[in-house]
């Protein structure tokens, strides 16, 4: 069958490496996907938010299965497109992924089901805002309704801080319209885990757990990022806390949803934060996490295409997933100056040395090939040419390694790490670290 994958970050790339693996698979397109997607799979330069070029291309080549992978089409609603086309993909519709696409939307539900989370107030005017942040006090968090590219959160230490993150996003729109509205709410203390299930809209089914590093420097300081690092399985899920960020959070929104005529199918990701009062959303996402799948997936042992077929097909309930028991670590290289400005196009050396380590993976996400890649028909390289490998983004590489315990993954992960190079390279040196103390008993709640 062929494939498309829709994006250009390092969960696609782990996505398209993981799919090549499933013998019922014979062709991948990335769209518009990068370089390291562009060596195992044909890109096709289309612009992820223009979701009728992308049906076209996909009638036109007779794609037979669509995965999105970014948020931002899922939230356009390209589901429904494609849909309404009787084509087959893989996410929730327009409707449902209002779960990440409006903070709003997502805290209404989560009330109305009696889910578990910061409490909060929502308001459309900065002069109340400011006014309910006066009378509150800080620390408080202040969210962007809309979509603002993992920026749109901002954890306020002071009320001058609050009071001016509220003038940013409704004032001085830093955010677009997705600051019409704010979400006020309180502070969270805890630890902050990735849950992330399967759903076709009746049966969940977790995926392993995993630990994200949103802060760009070590020891968590420094501003929020996309993701500097992840590993799977994280120590503080256990058993008992799965079952309860199940039962408490997961189920009761994917019924909820149901029952108000707007089924959820997909990938459900909720971010947790484990506090002394048990486990409570910080935030939905509705897609795979990044780069909380480039730890995921390569210890899941089923064949990805047999998964996703039923959660399309509403047969889930007769999956069972089979975990690698090894633990699996990514470490992400990013640009000099990421989160802020940085520049492109610098070469990037080191790659081959890497991924001909046992047990080690490459996943791009901000690079691409110069030249760009030919066809290489879905995963078969049809030529001996080696384009040059440029910087293309922020968050360049996710380098990740499996290991038979987290020490022994994090030590391979980071000696693969020095065999990268590339100007400005810089990445956080204690991926994993918090897992470790839990496992030697030091661990104290932290924030996230």
């Amino acid at each position: 069958m062929k494939v498309l994958v829709i994006g250009s970050g390092g969960r696609e790339h782990t996505l398209v490496w993981k799919l090549a693996q499933s013998p019922r698979v014979s062709k991948i397109y990335t769209a518009p996907g990068n370089g390291g997607t562009g060596r195992i799979a044909c890109n096709v330069n289309i612009n992820v938010e223009d979701g009728q070029a992308i049906v076209n291309f996909v009638e036109r080549e007779k794609i037979d299965l669509t995965i999105v992978g970014p948020e931002l089409p899922l939230v356009n609603g390209i589901v429904d497109e494609f849909e309404a086309k009787g084509l087959k993909v893989f996410g929730p519709s327009k409707y449902a992924a209002q779960l990440e696409g409006s903070k709003v939307f997502a805290k209404e539900v989560m009330d109305r089901c009696k889910v578990p989370t910061a409490r909060f107030k929502i308001f459309d005017k900065a002069l109340n805002a400011r006014r309910y942040v006066q009378l509150t006090g800080a620390p408080i968090v202040i969210k962007a309704d809309g979509l603002a590219q993992g920026k749109g959160v901002i954890v306020a230490k002071t009320v001058k801080e609050a009071q001016d993150a509220i003038d940013s996003i409704m004032e001085k729109r830093i955010f677009g319209n997705a600051g019409n509205r704010v979400v006020i709410e309180e502070c969270l203390d805890g630890e902050e885990v990735s849950i992330m299930a399967l759903t076709d809209g009746e049966t969940v089914v977790p995926l392993a757990s995993s630990q994200d590093h949103k802060r760009v420097y070590d020891n968590d300081e420094g501003p929020n990022t996309g993701g500097m690092g992840a590993y799977s399985p994280a120590p503080v899920v256990d058993e008992k806390l799965m079952n309860e960020v199940l039962n408490r959070i997961i189920m009761p929104v994917i019924k909820g949803m149901k029952e108000e005529g707007m089924p959820y199918k997909g990938v459900l990701y909720a971010g947790i934060m484990i506090t002394e009062q048990g486990p409570q959303v910080l935030e939905f996402n509705v897609r795979f996490g990044d780069p909380e799948t480039q730890v995921v997936l390569p210890r899941l042992k089923n064949d990805v295409i047999d998964v996703i077929d039923a959660v399309i097909d509403g047969r889930l309930d007769r999956v069972k997933l089979d975990w690698d028991t090894r633990a699996s670590v990514c470490i992400v290289l990013a640009s000099g100056g990421y989160p802020g400005t940085y520049e492109k196009g610098k070469e990037i050396s080191g790659i081959d040395e890497v991924e001909e380590t046992e047990d080690v993976m490459v996943f791009h996400a901000g690079t691409k090939l110069d030249p760009p890649q030919a066809d290489r028909g879905g995963g078969k390289m049809q030529d001996e040419s080696h384009p040059s490998l440029l910087t293309d983004g922020g968050r360049v590489l996710g380098i990740t390694a499996l290991g038979k315990d987290l020490r022994s993954a994090i030590d391979r992960a980071y000696k693969a790490v020095g065999k990268v190079r590339f100007e400005g390279m810089h990445f956080r040196k204690d991926i994993g670290r918090k897992a470790l103390e839990r496992e030697r008993g030091e661990c104290r709640l932290c924030a996230g």
